[in-house]
């Protein structure tokens, strides 16, 4: 992944607490080339690391002159958001990793997208992917007022594929008429706020397997172990360091890699934005993530070492 610094070039409001950053290149040399559901690593001089997605246009030829996210001030968080209204600005730098895709937009006849609040920006650009491949598709997009829906006038531009429903004027959105009955050609894409996504989980609940796909910006709340009984010590061997660490309950498997002076790339340290994505050589994962489908949980062959474990007392990562 590549790391870097960016200019930001352009920065407007775009709703009610939301402004958006165009940026350029530093140097001489381009921008990486990106698709649809890539997201960006903005490492802020706090220390803090947050992830954006990227909503501008995808150049079908290639062209990375200049990438487009959107930040959503947010008074509760940890302090990224704020720090960025308050001090980024036009012709100010940032320093950049990326991008890195976990929300990939796969082919399809027909995409049926659900978005919610900030969460429209994955959709942005595989809106229009959608449309220059051809395919079907429609956007159900709500928030809690019109004045707080980033890029709505933008979206308006579709005409009727879109449906703008915020939720002061509408109520919650009218999931079942939109998504309807299982349909085999189709793919839904939603990203949003936790009881959306939960509520899209339960209406596609029998549609195929794979049809739903979904980007959290908060972990679920579940079970803290999927594994029986009570945490326990576990082993783990770096294999390429030729380390081996015992990783106490209290601790992260990450955490104690990064305290064997061991080099790493991390974020949300949440599950939620794959940055420490470590190869599995040997031993049974106990995942506890909010990114990986069921598929390449079952694979076990990956984990995010920031919050899953080990089902047993040892495992093998290619660190």
């Amino acid at each position: 992944m590549s790391e870097g610094t960016v200019t930001v070039v352009a920065r407007r409001t775009v709703a009610d607490g939301v402004v958006s950053l165009e940026l350029a290149p530093t140097s001489v040399e381009p921008l990486p080339s990106w698709r649809p559901g890539a997201h960006i690593d903005v490492v802020l001089p706090t220390g803090v690391t947050r992830q954006y997605s990227l909503c501008g246009p995808v150049d079908p030829a290639g062209d990375t002159a200049r990438w487009r996210v959107a930040v959503l001030r947010e008074p509760d968080g940890r302090g990224g958001s704020r720090w960025i209204h308050d001090h980024v600005h036009e012709g100010g730098e940032l320093r950049v990793r990326g991008p890195r895709n976990n929300f990939p937009l796969r082919p399809a006849a027909k995409y049926l997208f659900v978005g919610g609040g900030i969460g429209i920006t994955p959709l942005l650009p595989m809106i229009a992917q959608a449309g220059a491949a051809g395919a079907e598709w429609s956007l159900l997009y709500g928030g809690r007022t019109r004045a707080s829906m980033a890029f709505v006038p933008e979206l308006e531009g579709y005409g009727e594929r879109v449906t703008v429903r915020p939720q002061d004027r509408y109520g919650l959105l009218d999931l079942a008429g939109f998504l309807g009955d299982p349909d085999p050609s189709a793919l839904v894409y939603c990203c949003g706020p936790a009881g959306l996504i939960d509520a899209v989980e339960a209406h596609c609940a029998t549609w195929p397997a794979g049809a739903l796909n979904v980007e959290r910006f908060a972990a679920t709340a579940g079970p803290r172990s999927a594994g029986d009984g009570a945490e326990q010590p576990i082993e783990v061997e770096l294999r390429a360091s030729g380390t081996t660490l015992t990783v106490p309950p209290e601790l992260s498997v990450l955490k104690a890699v990064e305290q064997a002076g061991i080099p790493v790339l991390s974020s949300c340290e949440e599950g939620i934005c794959g940055s420490c994505e470590t190869a599995v050589l040997e031993g049974e994962v106990d995942h506890r993530d909010s990114l990986l489908t069921e598929d390449e949980r079952a694979a076990n062959d990956t984990m995010l070492i920031c919050v899953s474990r080990a089902r047993g007392r040892h495992l093998v990562l290619d660190l």
